[in-house]
């Protein structure tokens, strides 16, 4: 199995056990966005107040991460995990071959995710803001939609914890534990 480094040590010496991967902003944005959505998506047409709430968190919280997505630190920048779908589905093929490599930052299979996460909860949160506006309220068109979105957005995290579970099991890992403490195995 082949490891894909994003660490070089320092005139041959051995990195550390663990190293530094995704900074205090990533982590807490990560955990923040799960408890939004998870509340949001349990009060929906029952606690509106607080739905949309909830809905307002998620939003500013997309701006925030794209903001970093661009000025935040090496892993949590789109250029160091978007790649283009070619090489998504090849890591996935090797995924499904038991010989994907392992990645410090988000493997190619992960930045696809965000990118889809980031376009169904930002575009959850535009109709849900749509149905708030004199032009849209009352439409069961935008309505269908952003309970369409919101559901996508379910499929999206189940797909993502079951990503994330794999690679834990193919390269020995834990990366939930990783998105808690921000570290991370340094090499193989």
């Amino acid at each position: 199995m082949r490891t894909v480094s994003n660490t070089i040590g320092a005139g041959g010496a051995t990195p550390p056990a663990k190293v530094k991967v995704w900074d205090p902003f990533v982590r807490i944005f990560h955990w923040s966005l799960v408890a939004s959505f998870v509340i949001a998506y349990a009060t929906g047409d029952e606690i509106e107040r607080v739905h949309v709430a909830a809905g307002y968190t998620i939003a500013g919280l997309l701006a925030a991460r794209i903001i970093w997505g661009f000025v935040g630190p090496q892993h949590a920048r789109f250029s160091n995990f978007v790649r283009p779908p070619r090489e998504v589905l090849a890591y996935v093929r090797d995924v499904a071959l038991l010989r994907a490599p392992r990645y410090i930052g988000h493997n190619p299979a992960g930045g696809a995710m965000i990118v889809a996460l980031i376009l169904a909860l930002a575009g959850t949160c535009g109709t849900g803001y749509m149905m708030t506006t004199d032009a849209y309220w009352g439409s069961k068109l935008i309505e269908h939609v952003h309970e369409f979105l919101a559901n996508l957005t379910v499929g999206l995290v189940v797909a993502h914890v079951l990503g994330v579970l794999i690679a834990s099991f193919e390269h020995r890992e834990n990366l939930i534990a990783s998105m808690i403490s921000g570290r991370k195995r340094a090499a193989e």
